[in-house]
Parts: C-alpha cells; structure tokens; sequence
C-alpha cells in the first residue's frame, strides 16, 4: 500500500512539473504596439486616426489609380498577409491595405463592440478619412465578408469585388486551426491571454495552408508575435461570440462584377461555399485554385494576383 502511494505521489508531481514546465515556456503576456512598430510596420507603413484608434495602414502604388484595390484581411491575420501582391501589383495599381480592429498593430476596438455593423462603420469612416471614391474591394475570409457587405450597403464606392475564400454563410468545416478551437472554448479561451504556445501558432498556420511545407519559420513568427499586440487575443474571443453568419440573402442585391478565388484544398471554408457565392451572385466568376488553402494570396500571390489582373482587364 505505502508503495503505491509513492507511485502516486510521484505520478502527481511529474504531472505538476509538466504543467509548471509547459506554463514557464508557454507564458507570452501581451505586448505593446510600441514593442512591435519596429519589426513589423517599417515604411510604407503608417497609422492613421479613427475613432481613437490607431489604424496601421499601407498604401502604394500610383496616387493617381482611379479605381485603389481596397484590401481586407481575414481573422488572426494582418496587412503582411497581401505582401506578396504588393510586390506583383504596386507599379500599376494604388493598393490599400489595413490591419482591422482586433487585429495586427492596429488591436482591439476600444468598446468591445465587434459586431458586424461596427466593422462597417469603421470601413465607412476609414474610407471617408482616406478621401475614396471609388475602388476595387478585395476580401479574404473574415475580410471577404465585410467585403461584400460593404459592396451591398456602399455600392456607388465599389467598382469590382474580389472574395477569396469569403465567409457568410453557414459554415461546414472540415478542419478548423487549434487557435480558433481555444478561443471559442469558454474554459481554455481565456489562458490563451497569458500562455500561447508557439507551436499552436505554428499548427494553425500550417492547417490553413494547402501545402503546409510552405509555412516557414519567419511566417510563424510573424503570425505569432501579432497575435501578443496587447489586447488582440481577448478581442479574437470577443470577436467570435459577437459575429454571427449575416443575411445571405442579401448577396442576390449585388449588381458589382464580382470575381471569387478558392483555395481547392480549404478545410476551413470549404469550396461547396464558392459555388454558393458563385449562385447567389449574379454574373460574378469563380475561379478555383485546386492546390491552395484558405489564404491563396498568401499561399501564392504570383498566380492569384494574375487572376486579379486578368479579371480587371489590365
């Protein structure tokens, strides 16, 4: 009896040092913008005022584009996710990338509110400060849609849609990134605001791609340390109890000429979901990469952007 009492005792305190070990390596409390601007909003990065909160921005390109690409990100992700269009589109396009509220540098709203009506006043005051009239609007997940809802209820601002991999409806997925099972976990959600294991990161990362041999260690990282700016991992739980799937039906109102990417290998928001936006959407095309994940245009912005091009006629 003594005996197994010892084999319990030690059983408990190697689970107690597991636990101590693994919280000692995890621990990763927020940090400031101001810790960050450094590494990841160099030139032509800059910020701008809404509503008290500090936008981080990028536009380049040819100030003189009569129709800007206006690009959202989708969740977890930030501006850095469209560089590699950047890099294809800038000489001949003024390309407007922002990180959202909850997001990258730009962090949490300052009230909480993260409905889908917030986002889109935000989108509208952004869009007014910026002095747009018209542009081509380009979303990716999450981004997608607050991209075709801006194109509903703004339509004289947007002259094409692009949706890549768009949320809005129901949402069936097949595999869905550990990050985002944590955070909508009522229990584990909230030590995720003091313990992120860099792993998890790195995981979430891969599950998004169609080929997770891409996801290099400088993506991981800075996947990771966005995910530290003070306050976006609360606003990521916020986030998914406040936005709920939006009025489908309200895709059939569009008149834009809409183009929709797909990543043939997305787990996440699979491709039964383009065919959807394909039907609803009138006269829009539908143009699926069968080898990308649910980010195409991070995974390969050489040939997405050239649909893009294509698509705009240029």
């Amino acid at each position: 009896m003594r005996r197994l009492i010892k084999i319990l005792r030690g059983l408990v305190l190697m689970v107690v040092l597991f636990v101590l070990g693994f919280v000692v390596i995890s621990w990763a409390p927020d940090r400031s913008v101001d810790e960050l601007k450094a590494r990841w909003a160099p030139a032509p990065s800059t910020f701008v005022n809404i509503d008290g909160l500090q936008v981080h921005i990028r536009d380049q390109g040819p100030r003189d584009d009569a129709e800007p690409l206006f690009l959202l990100h989708g969740t977890s992700a930030s501006l850095h996710t469209w560089q590699g269009w950047a890099a294809q589109l800038k000489a001949r396009h003024r390309i407007i990338s922002i990180d959202l509220p909850g997001f990258g540098l730009t962090g949490p709203f300052i009230d909480g509110d993260y409905s889908l009506d917030h986002y889109q006043r935000f989108l509208e005051q952004l869009f007014a400060q910026l002095k747009l009239q018209k542009v081509t609007v380009v979303g990716n997940s999450f981004g997608g849609q607050l991209a075709w809802l801006f194109a509903v209820k703004q339509p004289q601002h947007v002259g094409h849609l692009v949706l890549i991999d768009a949320a809005g409806y129901p949402r069936q997925s097949s595999s869905v990134p550990l990050g985002f099972r944590l955070a909508q976990n009522p229990i584990l959600g909230p030590l995720m605001s003091k313990i992120l294991p860099r792993k998890m990161i790195e995981s979430s990362v891969r599950n998004v791609y169609g080929d997770p041999t891409k996801v290099t260690d400088q993506l991981v990282e800075r996947y990771y340390q966005l995910t530290l700016r003070e306050g976006n991992r609360q606003a990521l739980i916020e986030r998914f109890k406040q936005v709920k799937n939006t009025d489908y039906a309200q895709l059939k109102q569009l008149k834009v000429p809409t183009l929709i990417i797909w990543g043939g290998q997305d787990r996440l928001i699979t491709p039964a979901n383009a065919e959807r936006f394909a039907s609803d959407i009138d006269g829009s095309r539908l143009l699926i990469f069968e080898d990308l994940g649910h980010v195409p245009q991070e995974e390969d912005p050489l040939n997405t952007s050239a649909a893009l091009t294509a698509f705009l006629g240029q």
